[in-house]
């Protein structure tokens, strides 16, 4: 039977005491906000899981059995140099002779077993297996014998699903999963063995769910109703989301153990974890379900999500899930993208540490076309493959990941949202070709901050005190802060503070106001009278006075005398024409502050210079952010990359080689796909600081499959790379 989650059970897991009724007025609803002791996550690296290197997923229909041909499959997974496979098992289709009532088996398996015919395989050629199951929907039979496993809306209806009205939702959080599905996976595993079980859509899907299950668990747990609020801001919203992100650890623990009493060897794997954070306790494996772009998505996005798992994951293995096909909301399945486009999304996700991961929908094909590009892909990364066996990144700059930010800060305003400060900085960063990692919120430890010399807090707006204190504690060690507009200005459940929690670093205090969305406002770049120059932050615009300003600022009170390198402009009129033209032409009001603290420089620009970047992608700011990034570093660069193009830059370290992965953006294609072709761009003059006590012994171009002409000059090596079509690696034995 379900164990339901009791209130004692769900404010020890998250650490949500003060939401409940006994909470004192005016106190700060908690939520998790631990800091981890130890920079990688608890999970250990004990297993099977580091040693698949390239992955498939094949993912059956209905009616693939009896006409889909395995063994055309298994010849494919050959061809790919293919060391793991997850493949179709159960849920709301069951292809294998399941003997558990009310799971559907397919229509079409008769007395075949599709499934154990794949394991199977795979294992011949000495794969591992891994077994896919979808719990998100039943058929009516299940919703006749069972009503209450059924998914509720508001107003009291079983949901049905919204692609396929023959189907109906089930609760993500009820007994459908934790015990029906639950009996399916420790069938699937006690009968096949496999190394794993990979459940999709398991969380909640199709809106929040208000069953008999969900309206009496959450009461249980909370003591309250559940709310029928969306706005995050909303401490009883606040409330459900946490007490759901404790039922979905729950349900993780809970299969997870299921799978190992069958398997000790083998583990449960959600698509999509609760949090980062948990994913950084529980997983030995993850995957990122971005499988191409949609919309306007730059293909650096893969890369991001890769930096983002690897946050919490440190060196465990990230398997980055791509499509062969178009992903876009009219969900054409059955489609095949360009190979220039498959080329491209791949390539960030191998540069950022993500191991491949095809995944094919239906057994049957009608579209051959992805099938060699994707070859000639794991080809590349087999034969490459201790190149691509990373043991630690080398970038030297942090930007700080913050999910509680995103989601209890909806932004200070229409228009400001504080995932676009998050992509400006982003962009900036790939457009200064400065090697960089993430870091996540939850683990703000001296192990994990310490390796890196710069940290970057754009827009992080809602942090926690004990979150604030760890970073004026890495400053004190010596590390740099660059940060933007409302960074700690609210706390972590994104209620506003009455001053930032980093005003003591910043050395500014909030002045009260927030302004914007302002129109037809500008800088002014400022001379030090004391000695005719301009400060390094205004290099390369040598030949203005004014660039654009953002669309909102904070007013600011400084503590302390700074210099005034950027000076502010108010907003003026700008129709009619005859009546634009500034009312005031200068003041004295900073818009960039700089500091130095012993070791340790910061930056505070009160204005949404990452925001208004990403949304205007003005070169004055992509300008003012590398500069400024490049003064808080306050080190010579571990890479410099020069050359024409747009290009992606990571660095790693091997066991015995060190290696720098190149990616070219430069596309007129590169914000919305699919790419029609590539466009090679070089050369390209990399200059790498070799670590202490090494000596390249051999330098190659893994792509070019050549030797290229290298100088030496102390510890620093420079290679000319003559042309980078899609990803180049420069690869450096040591």
């Amino acid at each position: 039977m379900t164990r339901n989650l009791s209130r004692r059970d769900f404010l020890h897991v998250t650490g949500a005491a003060a939401f409940v009724s006994s909470r004192s007025p005016g106190e700060s609803p908690t939520v998790s906000t631990t800091i981890e002791q130890s920079g990688a996550a608890t999970a250990g690296m004990d297993g099977w899981f580091d040693g698949p290197m390239r992955w498939v997923q094949l993912t059956l229909v209905e009616n693939d059995p009896g006409r889909f041909d395995p063994q055309f499959w298994l010849d494919y997974f050959r061809r790919l140099h293919a060391d793991a496979a997850t493949l179709s098992a159960g849920g709301i289709v069951a292809y294998y002779p399941t003997e558990i009532p009310l799971h559907h088996r397919s229509a079409w398996l008769g007395d075949g077993d599709p499934f154990g015919t794949l394991v199977a395989g795979c294992r011949a050629l000495g794969m591992r297996v891994v077994a896919r199951t979808d719990p998100h929907a039943v058929r009516d039979d299940v919703r006749v014998a069972h009503p209450d496993w059924i998914s509720t809306t508001h107003d009291g209806k079983p949901l049905q699903h919204w692609a396929n009205p023959d189907l109906w939702v089930t609760c993500a959080l009820g007994p459908y999963n934790f015990d029906f599905m639950d009996r399916v996976h420790r069938e699937i595993v006690t009968k096949y063995k496999v190394d794993g079980v990979f459940a999709n859509r398991w969380a909640p899907q199709g809106g929040d769910c208000y069953c008999i299950h969900c309206e009496r668990n959450f009461r249980e747990a909370t003591g309250a109703a559940l709310p029928r609020t969306t706005d995050p801001r909303d401490p009883a919203r606040r409330q459900f989301l946490e007490w759901r992100k404790a039922r979905l650890t729950e349900l993780w623990k809970k299969w997870d153990a299921t799978v190992r009493d069958a398997n000790p060897d083998a583990r449960f794997i959600p698509n999509g974890p609760p949090d980062l954070k948990t994913a950084g306790e529980l997983a030995a494996i993850q995957f990122t379900d971005n499988q191409a772009r949609r919309g306007v998505t730059p293909p650096w996005n893969n890369g991001r999500r890769a930096k983002e798992l690897r946050s919490v994951m440190g060196r465990r293995p990230i398997g980055g899930i791509f499509s062969v096909g178009l992903e876009e909301p009219y969900r054409w399945k059955d489609s095949v993208q360009s190979e220039p486009e498959i080329r491209l999304w791949v390539a960030e996700g191998t540069a950022n540490g993500m191991r491949p991961c095809v995944t094919k929908f239906s057994g049957v094909l009608y579209d051959r076309r992805w099938l060699q590009p994707v070859e000639r892909l794991y080809q590349w990364h087999f034969e490459h493959e201790r190149y691509l066996r990373n043991e630690a990144p080398l970038a030297r700059v942090a930007l700080l990941h913050s999910e509680q930010t995103a989601a209890y800060h909806p932004g200070v305003a229409t228009g400001d949202r504080a995932e676009d400060h998050m992509l400006g900085m982003y962009h900036a960063l790939v457009e200064a070709r400065i090697p960089f990692e993430l870091v996540h919120e939850a683990l703000l430890t001296p192990e994990r901050l310490d390796q890196f010399k710069l940290l970057i807090l754009a827009d992080r707006a809602a942090l926690s005190s004990e979150q604030c204190a760890a970073i004026r504690g890495y400053v004190g060690r010596g590390g740099s802060v660059l940060a933007t507009f409302a960074t700690s200005l609210y706390d972590e459940t994104g209620r506003q503070r009455a001053d930032f929690g980093l005003a003591d670093l910043f050395g500014v205090s909030f002045a009260g106001q927030i302004q914007g969305p302002m129109q037809n406002s500008y800088l002014t770049l400022e001379t030090d009278p004391e000695t005719g120059r301009r400060h390094p932050i205004l290099e390369g615009m040598d030949d203005t006075s004014r660039i654009i300003n953002g669309v909102f600022r904070i007013e600011v009170r400084p503590s302390q005398p700074f210099p005034s390198p950027v000076t502010l402009i108010p907003s003026y009129p700008d129709l009619p024409m005859e009546d634009v033209y500034p009312r005031v032409s200068h003041t004295d009001t900073r818009e960039v502050y700089l500091r130095t603290l012993g070791n340790s420089r910061i930056v505070y620009i009160p204005w949404d210079i990452d925001r208004t970047f990403w949304d205007v992608m003005c070169v004055d700011h992509g300008r003012l952010l590398r500069n400024a990034i490049r003064w808080a570093a306050n080190e010579p660069p571990l890479v410099d990359v020069e050359g024409p193009g747009l290009l992606d830059v990571t660095a790693w370290r091997q066991r015995d080689s060190m290696t720098v992965h190149l990616v070219n953006l430069t596309n007129p294609m590169m914000m919305k796909g699919p790419l029609r072709e590539t466009i090679p761009v070089g050369p390209q003059r990399v200059r790498v600081r070799l670590p202490p006590q090494t000596r390249a012994k051999r330098v190659q171009l893994l792509t070019a499959g050549t030797s290229p002409r290298v100088e030496e000059s102390g510890n620093m090596l420079t290679v000319i790379v003559p042309s980078v079509d899609v990803h180049e690696v420069v690869a450096i034995d040591f």
